[in-house]
């Protein structure tokens, strides 16, 4: 069974790496049910035995895969036309889950009833946002007020399923389709909008309610203090509560796992009830005759940890604590308690079988391979360890046995991991939560109090670990070949006392660590315009020296494509700190993740039109203001500023977009041209100052192709091979503007967009040959927006 169930996964996961789904016929179903009569017989043969277990196993992957595909093309055939994106809808429906408010808006998802508007069609279940006025001064915020299972009418206007998408990035698109949303939008505000009832009574409309109401007393009992965040996330799931900077301290102290509800939490709340109940229930004579006690715990442990799991919004980790107990529970039920591999296998399969995009999760390794891992080293041995050995021993497996995955995943391992964890388990799991969990039900409010208490003490034991200087290993993403044989590494590692030569296996985890990414050549550039939506951001490397030109829009006040795009992006290249940063002007689509960069970087000099003192650049010690005539050489290649001029800062009229640092990057043969925002105005007077130095085989497109930008003159000066566009997907200005492509396409530019192409790498090589890769292209998914970018050549069509 073990076998046949990790067989199973294969298959799953195959399918979700597959660029495009395959086409399922009726055969294509029945052929592993097929396969699986034939082989079903008694061979005797031992060669027709092995055949049959290999055959077996062949049917086990290819009907993971098909199952996969199927649920993958009932999800994709509920879509947004494309002619309804942007269009007004009115639709009638249901507030599905506790909705999220924010700085000036509230974000909640909606169940789709019916569609008033005539011809339109709409997904069943969509994510809105609905804007308010943010908080100024003494007035406070204004937002729409919404709670769960309401049903309103409302007019929204929608778009289908899209997100950045960059090397190492986050995969906004397929978050989306694991949680089966498959538009999203935003409402218009209008009279029209109004609320038809005040609750829909559904079970999961119920069930939300619920966890709106548990999250509303805390966040009454506990206004404003630091940790209430967390508290709400360990009582129903809401992570969103946790501030960015306390998930950084969790983060380095590697007990992130604890603040939402991990699978920890839901076994402990179980065996808490499975104790309690089995206790009674022997104090009850004709109870016990009735139905023996250790089964009554087992489905009241069962009940409990199902109710907690749904009231924590029934992620990951709980999902699979839930499954594994309801095998032991019906194992008890039934007298026939398996193996604990046997336990882990059946949830791994109900998991996938129920939700075969959870392979794309992080939380799904980490969660099944930390109980896999502990499940190698406590069973089937002999000697009877001290529980204190056993413990020690749990920890070290753990913190070892997730370093290639932590290292693959997140490009980074927490060094005080396991003494943050030895302090924080028991306190999190055994004190925070359950205090937690009495204090929303209980009628004062005393015990929440001692439970923020408690949970303030440990996070300032967090935060003195979080601020050691060596408590987070940072490196390169490690390829794929070198995480798989870390892992058969450390399995060899954590045999049993008594194999010869275990230290063999630390020879395996060398690669890990020493295998680091190419580099440029001396005299070569690799510049990548990452995808940050509409905003932009652009990483330049040289063998040895890494530039950062601008570092893209702020999403919110804690988020930022920064810590969400730039950061990750660099560390996954090796990148562990900058040689310089700058921004070339202070618009937030431009500098709005400058401090997140300046934070976990560290560049060495930040040059920048802005004024000193500005927020975006808050976290810079020093500044240089960028002019024309700023020139340095990294590696063979040649950098220089061509604009502004000195004189540009003292005229007050002038514009930030016209005070733009223009950067020109130049190897021995081809020149590249970042131009930022700068608009006609400054493009006639670095034709008449600089016009020499403008021609360049790869040119920035100046404002994201707007209209106010790429005059004809500046164009035809330029006159570039390949053009670079940096705008988000249906941003509302309407970049890039056709009239404005028109002009490069005239000259024959080869034109390249971030909405529709992802991040855009160029490769200079010493020889001047360019090469142009796309990141929608190089990793193309089956759920990803079919976005045909007009302007490729037939040969880059895919």
């Amino acid at each position: 069974m073990r076998f046949y169930v990790i067989c199973f996964a294969a298959g799953v996961w195959w399918l979700q790496g597959q660029a495009q789904l395959p086409a399922l016929h009726g055969w294509w179903l029945a052929l592993p049910a097929a396969l699986a009569v034939l082989l079903a017989g008694r061979l005797r043969a031992r060669f027709w035995l092995c055949s049959r277990r290999v055959a077996a196993a062949a049917c086990c992957a290819a009907c993971g895969f098909l199952w996969a595909a199927w649920l993958a093309q009932l999800r994709l055939s509920d879509a947004l036309p494309v002619e309804w994106e942007g269009e007004n809808i009115q639709i009638v429906g249901v507030v599905a889950a506790m909705p999220q408010p924010y700085e000036r808006s509230v974000r909640f998802e909606f169940d789709v009833e019916n569609v008033l508007t005539p011809q339109a069609v709409v997904p069943a279940h969509i994510a809105l946002s609905w804007w308010g006025n943010a908080a100024r001064e003494e007035r406070p915020s204004a937002l729409p007020e919404l709670r769960a299972g309401e049903r309103w009418r409302l007019t929204v206007r929608l778009r289908r399923p899209h997100g950045t998408l960059n090397p190492h990035g986050f995969d906004y698109e397929a978050w989306l389709l694991e949680r089966n949303i498959r538009a999203n939008g935003y409402v218009r505000a209008g009279k029209e909008n109004r609320r038809l009832s005040t609750l829909v009574a559904r079970p999961q409309y119920l069930v939300e309610r619920v966890r709106e109401a548990v999250r509303s007393r805390i966040q009454t009992v506990l206004t404003d203090a630091p940790y209430a965040g967390v508290l709400a996330a360990l009582a129903v799931g809401d992570q969103r509560a946790i501030t960015q900077a306390q998930w950084q301290v969790f983060t380095r102290t590697g007990v992130n796992h604890l603040m939402s509800i991990s699978g920890l939490h839901v076994t402990m709340i179980s065996g808490l009830a499975f104790a309690m109940v089995y206790w009674l229930w022997c104090r009850s004579a004709r109870l016990t005759l009735r139905l023996p006690a250790r089964k009554a715990a087992a489905v009241a442990g069962l009940l409990t940890a199902l109710t907690y799991a749904w009231l924590a919004g029934f992620a990951v980790p709980a999902q699979r604590t839930v499954y594994m107990l309801a095998v032991v529970a019906i194992a008890l039920w039934c007298g026939r308690l398996s193996s604990a591999s046997v336990v882990l296998s059946a949830a791994l399969f109900v998991v996938l079988a129920i939700d075969p995009w959870a392979v794309l999760a992080p939380g799904f390794w980490l969660s099944f391979g930390a109980v896999g891992l502990i499940m190698y080293v406590t069973t089937g041995r002999i000697a009877q360890e001290h529980w204190f050995s056993a413990w020690a021993r749990v920890q070290w497996t753990i913190t070892l046995g997730l370093i290639p995955l932590l290292l693959a995943m997140f490009q980074q391992i927490s060094l005080v991991s396991p003494l943050a964890n030895a302090i924080a388990i028991p306190v999190v799991s055994l004190v925070v939560v359950p205090l937690t969990l009495i204090g929303v039900v209980l009628p004062f409010d005393l015990v929440l109090h001692v439970a923020h208490a408690v949970m303030a003490v440990c996070g300032e034991m967090l935060e003195w670990m979080s601020a050691v200087p060596l408590a987070v290993w940072q490196q390169h993403a490690p390829p794929a070949w070198t995480v798989v044989i870390a892992m058969l590494a450390i399995l060899w590692l954590l045999l049993p006392r008594g194999f010869p030569a275990r230290w063999i296996g630390m020879a395996g985890l060398l690669p890990l660590f020493l295998v680091e990414p190419a580099l440029p050549a001396d005299g070569a550039l690799k510049l990548t315009v990452l995808d940050v939506g509409q905003g932009l951001a652009v990483v330049a490397q040289t063998r040895h020296h890494s530039l950062v030109y601008d570092a893209g829009p702020s999403y919110g006040p804690q988020i930022d494509s920064g810590n969400r795009i730039i950061v990750p992006y660099l560390r996954a290249a090796g990148v562990r700190s900058l040689s310089g940063l700058i921004i070339s002007h202070g618009d937030n689509d431009h500098s709005g993740g400058a401090n997140s960069v300046l934070q976990a970087l560290s560049p060495e000099w930040i040059s920048t039109s802005m004024p000193a003192g500005h927020p975006a650049i808050a976290q810079a010690a020093s500044m240089q203001r960028c002019e024309a005539g700023m020139h340095w050489q990294w590696d063979g290649v040649d950098f220089e500023i061509l604009h502004p001029a000195p004189d540009h800062y003292a005229r007050e009229k002038f514009r930030s977009n016209d005070r733009g640092c223009v950067l020109r990057i130049s190897t021995a043969r081809v020149n590249v041209l970042l131009t930022a925002d700068v608009e006609q105005k400054s493009e006639r007077e670095m034709l008449a100052s600089v016009p020499d130095k403008l021609r360049a085989q790869v040119l920035l497109v100046p404002h994201h192709g707007s209209r106010t930008s790429s005059s004809a003159e500046f164009v035809a000066q330029v006159n570039p091979d390949i053009a670079l566009v940096a705008a988000g997907y249906r941003n509302r200005f309407g970049h890039p503007k056709d009239e404005v492509l028109d002009r490069y396409r005239t000259l024959g530019s080869r034109i390249y967009r971030t909405d529709y192409d992802g991040a855009l790498i160029v490769e200079v090589a010493g020889d001047g040959k360019v090469s142009m890769q796309r990141y929608r292209a190089l990793y193309r998914r089956y759920w990803h927006a079919a976005l045909a970018n007009p302007d490729l050549r037939d040969d880059e069509v895919e």
